[in-house]
């Protein structure tokens, strides 16, 4: 993770938890800490590398997904504002390397925390350790539910519910790619669905947008997944 960094400004207090750390490891995060403007685009860290830094994102949006050799996406989960990378803090705690990639969606305000800083607030700091370590177990909660839901939920609903979860004006900006990637499904089986979605008058298609049609029928859907599908208008 190499992008140019920026000022330092108060950033610890986007973080639920961070900002009642105590003096002495507040102190030592801000001045060792490292704020990075990373563009969208960027690779922050791919599979095999080492990890050297504990990842947070003040504001935007990195994608860590896992690629298989087909080349078929699965989008493990995102690091949005105010959150740190599970797979990093994996790491660091276990001295792994990387088992799959860091990709930035849109321009994200990240901090880099060097690992040295992050292991000796470990051991000083008990609301570090605690902040850590909840972050951490709400991922894998997260995790497990995404990995039950492909299991276990028919792929028509979990579709409807991302549609709806998804959409900005009852629009939603993605190729049938990003789609499978974040659903754990093959494009082809994604494009197929959506299709059948369009000839039931649920959506209507077009390159890189699906408009939602009607989205009473898409939240009846939703439901037989176990989870309401409401999402933003």
């Amino acid at each position: 993770m190499s992008p140019a960094s920026t000022p330092q400004t108060s950033w610890i207090d986007a973080f639920e938890g961070l900002s009642g750390l105590e003096d002495g490891a507040r102190q030592e995060l801000l001045a060792r800490a490292v704020r990075m403007r990373l563009p969208a685009g960027a690779r922050v860290f791919s599979p095999g590398e080492s990890c050297a830094n504990w990842l947070l994102v003040v504001s935007g949006s990195v994608r860590v997904q896992m690629i298989a050799d087909t080349g078929r996406e699965v989008v493990l989960y995102r690091v949005r504002n105010g959150e740190a990378c599970l797979l990093t803090t994996a790491c660091l705690l276990g001295e792994e390397a990387y088992g799959a990639e860091g990709v930035v969606e849109i321009e994200t305000d990240g901090v880099a925390v060097p690992y040295p800083v992050f292991r000796r607030l470990l051991d000083i700091s008990p609301r570090f350790r605690a902040l850590v370590f909840a972050g951490f177990g709400q991922r894998i909660t997260d995790i497990l539910t995404k990995l039950e839901d492909v299991a276990f939920h028919r792929l028509d609903a979990r579709l409807a519910r991302l549609l709806l979860r998804r959409a900005q004006g009852g629009i939603v900006d993605a190729t049938h790619q990003d789609i499978a990637a974040d659903l754990g499904s093959a494009r082809e089986v994604v494009s197929r669905q959506l299709k059948t979605f369009e000839k039931q008058g649920m959506v209507s298609l077009e390159r890189g947008r699906i408009t939602l049609a009607d989205r009473d029928a898409l939240n009846r859907l939703a439901e037989l997944s176990g989870g309401s599908g409401e999402g933003t208008a």
